[in-house]
C-alpha cells in the first residue's frame, strides 16, 4: 500500500500501477483537475504540485513524479490549498486573484504551485528569486508581470501550518502487475540491485520520468534509491566535496554554489526548481547521456565515483565509467554510491560553459567544462572535458596538452580551441549542426581566456 497525505489528509493508493504519474493520478483516478497537463515533460510547470519532505515545501512536476514516490510523503494540489490555510485563500492565490494575474487560467494552478513553496521557503525574496522560483512555468497569454507583482506582494507570508506526513511508507508495493521497491539502506538496496538487475533504478526521475509521461512505459519492477540513508549524504572534507548519489540538485546546490560558482550557475540551467528538487547528480552520471550536463564538469574537476554492489565496493574515476553511448561501467548489481569532487587548490579555476537554443532548462548543444592549474603566467596543468561532441563526454586531450606549459594568453587560449578538430568528430542533429558545435568548442576557449582576464563584462544573457 502506498500512503501519502493528500490536501491535510490521509490517503492510500490500492490497486493503482505505481509508476502512474501523479498528474495521471490526481486528474484521471481522483478527478481533481486543477493540475493542468501541458508539455508532460517537465518543461512548462502547468502540473507544478507541492511536496512536503521534512517540513520543507518543495514544487514539483507532477508529470514526472510517480505515485510511489509519493509513499511516505505530503502533497498539496491547488485545490487543498485552502485546507492549510483554515479554509482560506493562500496569500499567493489571494495575490494572483486581484492583481490580474491570470486570463485563461490554465497556467495558473501551476505558478499557485510555484510560488506557494517559495512563500513558504522563508528566504529571503528578490526578484532574481522569484524569476528563479518561475523559470519552470510557463504563461502564455497574462504575461508575467502581474505574476511577479503577485510574488513580490504574497511571498514575504508563511501560512502556518504543521504537516502531517502519514504514520508509515511501505517497503515494496505490489499492483497491476508491477512490483515497487523503495529501500532504506544500502544493503537492501544491493540486495535488490542483484535479484534485478534489469529493475528501472528510479532515482528522482526527471529524465526516466520522460519514459513513463511520453512513452507510457510499464517497468514490471522499479527500485527507488531515494530513501536510501547512505545515498542521501553530504560530506566535506579539507580536500574534497562528497555527494551521495541520490542527493537532489537543491541540497546539493548550497555546497557546489560556494566551492564551485562556476558549476552552480550551470545547474540552475539544468532546470527549473521543480526540476531540481526531484533530479539527483548521481541519476545524471548514471542515465549516461552524452549531453548531461553536470558529467563534463565533474570529468574536468578530476571526480571519482564510489560504486558499490553485494560484492563489496571500488572506486573510478569518473571519466573511466563512460564506455560507449549509454554504456557505462557498471557491473551487474552494482550502483552508484557516491561522488567524491576535490576541491580547487590555489591557483586552480573552474569554468564551464553551456550553449543551448534557450537559456533556462534547455538541453545543451555544446558544454565546455574547464579546470586549469595558472602558475605565474603559465598554465602548469589543464584539465578539460566537453559533453554534446561524442557518444559519451569526453576528455580533450589535445587542447589539454596546447595549454599545458604554455603562456596563458588570448592567442594561445585560441590556438588550442582549435585542437578541437583533433579531439572531436560531432554529429549533426536537430540541437546543431557537426560544424556549430565544432567551432563553439574552438570559441569556448577564447571565451574562457576572456572569463578568468575580466576583458569581458558581459559574457552571459542578462535583462535589458
Amino acid at each position: 500500500m502506498i500512503r501519502f497525505t493528500l490536501n491535510g489528509a490521509p490517503h492510500e493508493v490500492g490497486d493503482i500501477s505505481p509508476t502512474t504519474t501523479m498528474l495521471d493520478y490526481v486528474r484521471g483516478n481522483l478527478h481533481m483537475t486543477g493540475t493542468k497537463e501541458g508539455c508532460a515533460e517537465g518543461d512548462c510547470g502547468a502540473c507544478t504540485v507541492v511536496r512536503i519532505v521534512d517540513g520543507r515545501f518543495e514544487a514539483v512536476n507532477a508529470c514526472l513524479m510517480q505515485v510511489g514516490q509519493a509513499d511516505g510523503l505530503e502533497i498539496l494540489t491547488v485545490e487543498g490549498l485552502e485546507a492549510v490555510n483554515e479554509g482560506n485563500l493562500v496569500p499567493v492565490q489571494d495575490a494572483m486573484a486581484t492583481g490580474d494575474g491570470t486570463q485563461c487560467g490554465f497556467c495558473t494552478p501551476g505558478f499557485i504551485g510555484a510560488l506557494f513553496a517559495l512563500e513558504q521557503a522563508g528566504e529571503e525574496v528578490s526578484d532574481d528569486v522569484i524569476h528563479d522560483a518561475l523559470a519552470g512555468n510557463l504563461c502564455r497569454c497574462t504575461g508575467y508581470r502581474p505574476i511577479i507583482e503577485a510574488a513580490r506582494a504574497a511571498c514575504g507570508s508563511i501560512v502556518e501550518y504543521t504537516p502531517k506526513p502519514p504514520v508509515a511508507r511501505s517497503a515494496e508495493h505490489a499492483a497491476a502487475g508491477q512490483v515497487f521497491h523503495a529501500p532504506e539502506t544500502l544493503a537492501e538496496l544491493t540486495r535488490l540491485r542483484a535479484a534485478y538487475p534489469d529493475a528501472m533504478l528510479l532515482s528522482g526521475g526527471t529524465d526516466l520520468g520522460l519514459s513513463v509521461s511520453k512513452d507510457r512505459a510499464r517497468p514490471s519492477v522499479v527500485i527507488h534509491t531515494a530513501h536510501v540513508a547512505e545515498l542521501q549524504t553530504i560530506e566535506e572534507t579539507d580536500e574534497a566535496l562528497i555527494l551521495g548519489a541520490a542527493v537532489s540538485y537543491t541540497n546539493a546546490l548550497p555546497f557546489i554554489e560556494r566551492l564551485y560558482p562556476s558549476f552552480a550557475g550551470m545547474i540552475r540551467r539544468i532546470g527549473s526548481r521543480q526540476i531540481r528538487n526531484l533530479g539527483t547528480i548521481g541519476g545524471n552520471i548514471g542515465n549516461a547521456s552524452p549531453i548531461g550536463d553536470t558529467p563534463p564538469c565533474l570529468i574536468a574537476l578530476d571526480a571519482k565515483l564510489t560504486l558499490v554492489s553485494a560484492d563489496g565496493e571500488r572506486e573510478l574515476a569518473i571519466e573511466d565509467f563512460f564506455l560507449d553511448y549509454r554504456k557505462t561501467d557498471l557491473r551487474p548489481g552494482e550502483v552508484i554510491r557516491s561522488i567524491r569532487i576535490p576541491k580547487l587548490t590555489p591557483g586552480q579555476e573552474f569554468r564551464t560553459y553551456k550553449v543551448s537554443k534557450r537559456f533556462d532548462q534547455d538541453i545543451s548543444a555544446v558544454i565546455g567544462a574547464y579546470r586549469l592549474t595558472l602558475d605565474g603566467g603559465s598554465v602548469a596543468e589543464a584539465r578539460i572535458a566537453y559533453g554534446g561532441m561524442a557518444a559519451t563526454p569526453k576528455r580533450a586531450a589535445s587542447m589539454e596538452a596546447a595549454l599545458t606549459g604554455a603562456i596563458w594568453s588570448e592567442e594561445t587560449a585560441r590556438n588550442a580551441g582549435l585542437e578541437a578538430a583533433e579531439d572531436f568528430a560531432p554529429l549533426s542533429d536537430h540541437r546543431a549542426t557537426a560544424e556549430y558545435r565544432a567551432l563553439v568548442a574552438a570559441n569556448l576557449c577564447t571565451r574562457l581566456y576572456r572569463d578568468l582576464a575580466g576583458t569581458e563584462d558581459v559574457l552571459d544573457v542578462v535583462r535589458v
